[in-house]
């Protein structure tokens, strides 16, 4: 992406709750196993790392995207 990436306050609290980095994060926006539309012109973005699966909400703004949210899961996604 080229865009500037900004992180919302939300998506930080989490990163650092879950104890995922930002280069997963950025790593789950160029690499996505999985993509899909979600509510208020969102995307979600899906990423199997080693035996996490990380999720990334975020939003395409004018000039930033914006990293709205930031979860890992125990269990994969369905497809």
């Amino acid at each position: 992406m080229n865009l500037p990436i900004r992180f919302d306050r939300h998506a930080k609290r989490r990163m650092k709750w879950r104890k995922i980095t930002e280069e997963e994060v950025l790593n789950t926006l160029d690499n996505p196993d999985k993509v899909e539309e979600s509510i208020k012109g969102r995307i979600n973005v899906y990423k199997a790392i080693e035996q996490r699966y990380i999720k990334v909400t975020y939003k395409k703004l004018l000039n930033e995207i914006l990293i709205i949210s930031v979860v890992d899961k125990a269990q994969k996604w369905e497809v």
